[in-house]
């Protein structure tokens, strides 16, 4: 059994949240409070969420209200880079130790980016954790409170969604080793388990059905299987006006735990089935 979580942030936060209409820039504590608690997710000392040692996914209440409350308690400022102005509550991240961060990404302040990351012209936004070793390919982007493993790969224009509101609301999960193929869609709180390739275009909710081609078998709904081989598919469903295809998402094949990633194995196994890498 699992030990209550308790967060590792300043319980004051819980405070401020009641309290949360009177605030604003002119609330020196508060900001202090605030400011401190997400520096501590922009080091990785806390998390939005995470998956305990049950496969549980836990959320930190209080991360996610600290990231709610730096909007109302930090004020507008003004930045540049280069011939781009911005006028924002939220810096750019600067704590990048050993993170390669190409011309062209973004990543806003209180995401955590572990060592090794590759952030290619992409967006990570705050309260996100991305972790030692992951790719973040080109114009994908990672949302606020998104949780990424490690040696993750998420190709050119994933999108993974944020969640920030209400407090306690799951958010995305792809865990160590997945690959997540190109123009694919992981939202609303949906989980890609430890291992799972997902093919190009696969789209994955909170709700999506997921059924095993080889057995037929329904598993649980918006959560691809660990060491897995995923696409997206259709499944018939009658309506008053007649037979429509619903989205689904489908299990191709069952991988050995722990196989790396063979990228041609992986495309001619997606071409095998009509589906590109």
């Amino acid at each position: 059994m699992s030990l209550p979580f308790t967060s590792p942030l300043d319980p004051r936060l819980d405070e401020l949240w009641e309290n949360r209409s009177e605030l604003g820039p002119g609330d020196a504590a508060a900001r202090g409070i605030v400011v401190a608690a997400v520096n501590a997710l922009d080091r990785g000392e806390a998390r939005a969420a995470f998956v305990d040692g049950g496969g549980e996914v836990v959320v930190d209440e209080r991360a996610k209200r600290a990231i709610l409350l730096a909007f109302r308690v930090l004020g507008l400022s003004r930045a540049q880079v280069g011939d781009f102005h911005y006028n924002d509550r939220i810096p750019l991240k600067s704590h990048l130790d050993g993170v390669r961060v190409v011309p062209g990404a973004i990543a806003r302040w209180g995401s955590y980016l572990g060592r090794g990351v590759v952030l290619m012209p992409s967006f990570v936004n705050i309260g996100a954790y991305v972790g030692d070793g992951t790719m973040v390919d080109t114009w994908a982007t990672v949302g606020s409170c998104a949780q990424v493993g490690q040696n993750v790969h998420l190709s050119g224009g994933v999108g993974v969604g944020g969640v920030l509101e209400p407090p306690s609301a799951v958010p995305v999960v792809i865990e160590d080793e997945a690959f997540v193929g190109s123009r694919s869609m992981v939202v609303e709180g949906a989980r890609v388990r430890t291992g799972a390739k997902l093919g190009a275009g696969t789209i994955l909710t909170r709700t999506t059905r997921v059924f095993d081609v080889e057995t037929g078998e329904e598993l649980p709904r918006g959560e691809v299987p660990a060491w897995s081989v995923c696409v997206s598919g259709t499944r018939v469903r009658s309506f008053p006006g007649g037979d429509f295809g619903m989205p689904c998402v489908l299990v191709l094949r069952r991988l050995t735990e722990g196989e790396p990633l063979d990228r041609l194995a992986l495309n001619d196994l997606l071409r095998e089935h009509g589906v590109s890498g």
